[in-house]
């Protein structure tokens, strides 16, 4: 018969762990995002300004997701016209972003004994630097190029920065980690990942008009030819034909067309493991499963005395495929033009996340060292307790199913930033327009319209249209 001891043990492991799992501190939210999401397809952004506060009223954003829900507001907001409210509340993302993240390194350590999940929530480098792109647009709707200016000037900071960024806080955690009992770190190398991005097209394409309005051409120019460079110099973002802009009309008065169509890449766990060979002093790190299951992900030279086996998760970007394919504009019956592709956001996303991502290898792989280790050690010591009974055999049941219970890839990320922003810039006669602007899929389908009425084009300053359609 089972000992009630060795049942009140087991009982008690089970529970905490799953009352520590049941909070959702261990775990990633994101099965709410499917009525937001859904909202913002249908064009229903008003109702998906809703939806994000009553998830936050639900405490579906925790407060260590609070810059999550600063993004995801703003942005809602943007599509629903509130610029005033989107301005704020993407400034509170971007306040908090830095805080957070030297936060989130320094906390780095007290991880490795859960997961990532139970840190402060810091954002992505790509959402942080289209917060300022967001805000930006926020400005020129109200005709705002001072505040607009800013905006821009700070997202080319934030790209200068970014190299700097990562190896301060590979230096933060190492000195964060001295205190790892088991001393994992001082047998792993992180190295930092090369980010090779350092100019944005869409950035440009928006100061360069807005010197153009202002009459300083030279700077309009200066811009103009930063971003054809950073197409020539950034073939892996810029995988795609420079589209023709202009910002000089020849004769007519010019007007400008930005469309945000479909939604950036959201993230996803993938499942790894760890086989440790002590003859050879090394680890292996394995896929476990899908089409490259038992396939080798990367090795490590880390001493161990015994052959181990721990499962680990990492996130991943996976894109959401767009219906768009083609954006055109009319006049009432009149054909103005198709607009053209000049950022993928996905491809942003992708590249700016890699040196996050080998700062998170990195950390994921000592947690799953550390917790592997501990795990293992317990077990042996239920074993020689508790050698052949079925409450050691519950015993160490209940130690993997703990382990793996709080072993889960922290997948947050903004599920509402547009996934492709297309760019136009027209010659036209001023007056006042009825502007349609239809959203098309690979065989000329209607995905989606948008329509602006009453629009006046001026002779001068900037006249600028901006449309969404994020299926």
């Amino acid at each position: 018969m089972v000992k009630l001891e060795i049942l009140r043990v087991v009982l008690a492991f089970l529970l905490g762990i799953l009352l520590t799992s049941g909070c959702g501190s261990v775990m990633t939210k994101h099965t709410f995002y499917e009525p937001i999401t859904d909202s913002v397809k249908k064009q229903r952004y008003a109702a998906a300004v809703q939806k994000i506060e009553a998830a936050k009223a639900g405490n579906q954003y925790e407060e260590k997701d609070r810059l999550l829900y600063y993004i995801d507001s703003g942005i809602a907001n943007h599509y629903a016209l509130n610029h005033g409210l989107s301005t704020e509340k993407l400034s509170l993302a971007e306040d908090a972003a830095e805080e957070l993240f030297t936060k989130s390194i320094i906390r780095a350590a007290a991880s490795l004994a859960l997961n990532d999940n139970i840190l402060e929530y810091a954002g992505e480098d790509y959402e942080i630097l289209y917060t300022n792109l967001l805000k930006a647009l926020n400005f020129l709707a109200e005709n705002d190029f001072d505040e607009a200016f800013v905006e821009i000037r700070r997202s080319n900071e934030k790209l200068d920065l970014l190299e700097m960024k990562y190896k301060d806080a590979a230096e933060r955690f190492k000195n964060s980690a001295k205190d790892d009992t088991l001393d994992v770190n001082k047998h792993l190398s992180y190295e930092i990942e090369m980010v090779r991005f350092n100019n944005d097209a869409f950035a440009r394409y928006l100061s360069m008009h807005m010197y153009a309005a202002e009459g300083r051409l030279d700077d309009a120019r200066i811009d103009y030819d930063m971003l054809v460079d950073a197409f020539e110099s950034q073939p892996h973002i810029y995988d795609f034909k420079t589209p023709d802009v202009k910002y000089q009309a020849k004769k007519k008065p010019l007007i400008s067309f930005v469309a945000l169509a479909g939604l950036s890449p959201v993230k996803e766990a993938m499942n790894l493991r760890i086989r440790t060979d002590k003859n050879l002093q090394l680890i292996q790190v394995l896929y476990t499963d899908g089409p490259k299951k038992n396939a080798e992900y990367g090795h490590l030279v880390f001493p161990v005395k015994e052959d181990y086996y721990f499962k680990f998760s990492l996130p991943r970007m996976v894109s959401r495929p767009s219906q768009i394919d083609q954006i055109k504009v009319w006049n009432g019956e009149n054909y103005i033009g198709e607009l053209q592709l000049i950022e993928d956001v996905g491809n942003v996303a992708e590249e700016t996340f890699k040196a996050k991502k080998s700062l998170v290898y990195f950390r994921t792989i000592a947690r799953a060292i550390v917790k592997g280790l501990a795990a293992h050690k317990m077990k042996s010591d239920i074993d020689k307790k508790n050698a052949g009974s079925i409450g050691g055999w519950l015993m160490k049941a209940a130690v993997d199913v703990g382990t793996d219970v709080i072993e889960n890839a922290d997948l947050r990320c903004a599920h509402l930033m547009p996934g492709k922003v297309y760019v136009g810039d027209f010659e036209i006669e001023p007056g006042t327009y009825n502007f349609t602007i239809q959203f098309l899929g690979k065989n000329g389908e209607l995905i989606n319209s948008q329509t602006i009425d009453n629009y006046v084009v001026k002779t001068r300053g900037w006249n600028l249209v901006e449309a969404f359609s994020l299926n």
